[in-house]
């Protein structure tokens, strides 16, 4: 069994970490924070077979020009001459098209249904309660537009054997009865799922811990040697760390760590931003995706968690408390009963969602260098898609053959 570095403690490098650990390898997970405060921590806890369509598709580029001049809206790239901003935009152009949605449909969603295939079971091992619902979740909608957009999405859906259903209003009444409703209809994605994220990284933590996998927290990569097409050291400051394979798994600092192997990694970080509310009674039953908006809503740990807008920028600290109230005025013209407060800044969660060009993770080998493998770019699936991201990252490394094919996620691929 071979010795494994991987750098990056979030959920998917945690994921990783699980599955080698279980096939026998011997595991080191580095990572720059503390890993109590990732992405994998703040985001809506959604498992969605549902979402097979790529961020990068024709309607996105128009709508994202509109977006940009709404301080409130959704998306925003922020302007700049940025060279990794640059590229990505070039490339997401480049794969905005028919054609690339539609070869991406089939391995996402092949990735996807691995992914809650593999949750199910670990939610059924001992020390993993992380609060996995299977109840689906309900894509609400407005506009006779985005209603025809949402059935045609589940007609595509139920060609690739994904369960869904178109409902009236009074259907949807139906299955969330607590909750006063100002919607044309929503389709329930039945093939989806949620979880508590806070829970889920807290049992793989505990649980790596106790099988003897090493956790190096508060060490930041600042040098990584090669030689003969090999990884041979990574070194954090003076400390050194070797191994006979290297995962990088750094989420929106994976380009970074790439630079320092002279490798690129085309992705950006893609800011998102959540608050939980406690809520006295149990108001929502299923989560909610509000189509127009682009707002998730979650019952999670006693109460709702509201979460959403995409901003491409550079890693940084700002809170746009713009975008925050976005999300906060957005819910009332769904639920007139949910009324979220703007919450202090103290309270708001914000993360970074690594988010490639085209919309597809990397998932593989690295052309250049035999003992490296990238898990990284699952944009707003990071925690949807990290099981099945862990155990092929595991069958990489063990040299066995994968669950699902991986070509379309060769983190070389044009």
């Amino acid at each position: 069994m071979a010795k494994v570095l991987i750098i990056g403690g979030g959920i998917v490098g945690l994921s990783s970490a699980y599955y080698l650990q279980k096939a026998g390898h011997a595991v080191t997970v580095l990572d720059r924070g503390d890993m109590t405060d990732s992405c994998s921590y703040g985001n809506a806890g959604m498992i969605v077979p549902s979402h097979f369509i790529p961020l990068a598709t024709p309607g996105m580029v128009s709508q994202g020009i509109k977006w940009m001049f709404n301080s409130k809206s959704p998306f925003y790239v922020r302007p700049s001459l940025n060279p990794q901003l640059v590229s990505w935009g070039l490339k997401f152009l480049q794969k905005a098209n028919a054609g690339h949605v539609e070869r991406s449909a089939i391995p996402l969603t092949e990735l996807s249904l691995l992914s809650k295939k593999l949750y199910s079971d670990l939610s059924k091992e001992p020390g993993f309660d992380f609060d996995l619902v299977e109840k689906g979740i309900l894509m609400f909608y407005k506009t006779e537009k985005a209603g025809e957009e949402e059935a045609h999405m589940a007609e595509k859906a139920r060609e690739l054997g994904l369960d869904m259903a178109v409902l009236t209003p009074a259907e949807c009444v139906k299955l969330q009865p607590n909750l006063e409703l100002d919607v044309l209809g929503a389709v329930h994605y039945r093939c989806d799922a949620h979880l508590s994220p806070n829970k889920l990284m807290t049992a793989l933590i505990k649980h790596l811990k106790g099988k003897g996998v090493n956790l190096v927290t508060n060490k930041e990569v600042t040098k990584i040697d090669t030689a003969g097409g090999k990884v041979t050291r990574v070194l954090s400051h003076n400390e050194e760390f070797t191994a006979d394979q290297y995962i990088v798994a750094g989420g929106s600092w994976s380009p970074a760590i790439g630079k320092l192997l002279g490798v690129k990694i085309l992705l950006m970080p893609g800011k998102g931003y959540s608050f939980n509310v406690k809520e006295e009674v149990a108001s929502m039953q299923i989560p909610a995706l509000l189509a127009e908006a682009r707002v998730a809503i979650t019952p999670m740990n006693g109460g709702l968690r509201y979460g959403g807008t995409m901003e491409l920028d550079k890693i940084n600290s700002r809170i746009n408390m713009n975008r925050v109230k976005g999300i906060v005025e957005s819910v009332p013209k769904y639920f007139p009963g949910l009324k979220p407060a703007v919450p202090a800044e103290k309270d708001i969660w914000f993360g970074f969602r690594p988010s490639s060009a085209d919309g597809l993770p990397y998932i593989g080998r690295n052309k250049n260098f035999n003992n490296l493998v990238i898990a990284t770019g699952h944009g707003m699936m990071g925690l949807s898609l990290a099981a099945a991201t862990g155990l092929l990252v595991q069958e990489v490394i063990s040299g066995t053959k994968t669950s699902i094919g991986i070509a379309d996620f060769a983190p070389d691929r044009g």
